[in-house]
């Protein structure tokens, strides 16, 4: 039933990413399935880049090459065939990036780790919410 699984993560939140890990392990081996990993970093506006492109550049290339060493980490957390995971970095808002990333591969599910909710969020982490309510797909929420 899930033979394609999404699981965004913040590769600087392991403890969030480790629990959705471990479901997302489960649904993939019981379906002979795959996971794909997403990480969404933010997008540099010119505003605040005014002045220091050589910086944003040097920025940007360091935030990615920290994120791929991070993935990679998590990736051998994982007890499935290297064929079965792929790994994506993305640059911009994390609930579009999610929803366009789940339409693009067809996934079946989308498993998020969750922080604890406050009065504003109410039962869920403010990321987690957004996706759950425009993603076109199921979406598991692990706290």
């Amino acid at each position: 039933m899930y033979k394609n699984i999404l699981v965004p993560v913040d590769v600087y939140e392991t403890s969030l990413a480790d629990k959705a890990l471990q479901h997302a392990q489960f649904l993939a081996q019981s379906a002979s399935g795959e996971i794909h990993l997403l990480h969404v970093m933010p997008k540099f506006s010119a505003e605040l880049t005014r002045g220091f492109i050589a910086d944003a550049r040097k920025m940007d290339e360091f935030m990615m090459n920290n994120a791929r060493e991070k993935m990679n980490a998590l990736v051998k957390k994982l007890n499935l065939p290297q064929e079965h995971i792929h790994f994506h970095i993305r640059s911009g808002n994390i609930r579009d990036e999610v929803i366009k990333m789940a339409d693009e591969l067809a996934v079946g599910a989308i498993i998020v780790g969750s922080r604890n909710p406050n009065i504003q969020t109410h039962l869920l982490g403010s990321e987690a919410a957004s996706i759950v309510r425009y993603a076109h797909v199921p979406v598991f929420v692990i706290r």
